[in-house]
């Protein structure tokens, strides 16, 4: 029988980094997101996982950068809300780590993309209430997700670069 597993949000982060004028990395996150991991075993091998992220949480820090990245320029909001992530397979390679594969859907593009994961294990917390963690991260390139805005510098430097690196730090709680 499948055991279900909930994102706590709480106690989790889904962030990405950039590249801004080649020089220095901007940070940004999703302050608003869900998802859930289904599996037969024990040990996560084999999950199927399910993840949505709401694109008007997308925070920065600047809100006109954040506004800007809401826009058609980048995710186009009003018209696709949320970005989306479907596993096809969660492979355990060692009692610490899994590779993750799965489609990635952003504008109503979805790709195939593969994450690294950390699990950092499982524990009870205060309340009684099993938990889990893990650390995901890879690469993708925003381009082939339709995020195509560009400029260049006066000198003919890129101002963002295509590679968008993804950082998420997942605790789920197993439900009853």
């Amino acid at each position: 029988m499948a055991t279900t597993w909930l994102i706590d949000p709480a106690h989790s982060e889904v962030q990405f980094k950039v590249k801004h004028l080649v020089i220095s990395t901007v940070t940004g996150s999703f302050k608003s997101f869900s998802g859930s991991l289904s599996v037969e075993s024990d040990d996560f091998n084999g999950a199927s996982i399910q993840f949505e992220a709401q694109i008007e949480s997308i925070d920065t820090g600047i809100e006109q950068r954040d506004a800007h990245l809401k826009s058609d320029d980048f995710f186009n909001a009003a018209s696709f809300p949320t970005l989306s992530f479907a596993s096809t397979k969660f492979a355990k390679k060692s009692d610490t780590t899994y590779t993750l594969e799965g489609n990635l859907t952003i504008k109503g593009v979805s790709k195939s993309v593969t994450l690294a994961v950390e699990y950092g294990g499982t524990a009870t917390d205060p309340y009684g209430n099993v938990k889990a963690g893990f650390e995901l991260s890879g690469k993708i390139n925003r381009k082939d997700f339709g995020l195509n805005w560009s400029a260049v510098t006066e000198a003919g430097g890129v101002v963002v670069s295509d590679e968008v690196r993804l950082l998420m730090n997942i605790q789920v709680a197993k439900q009853a």
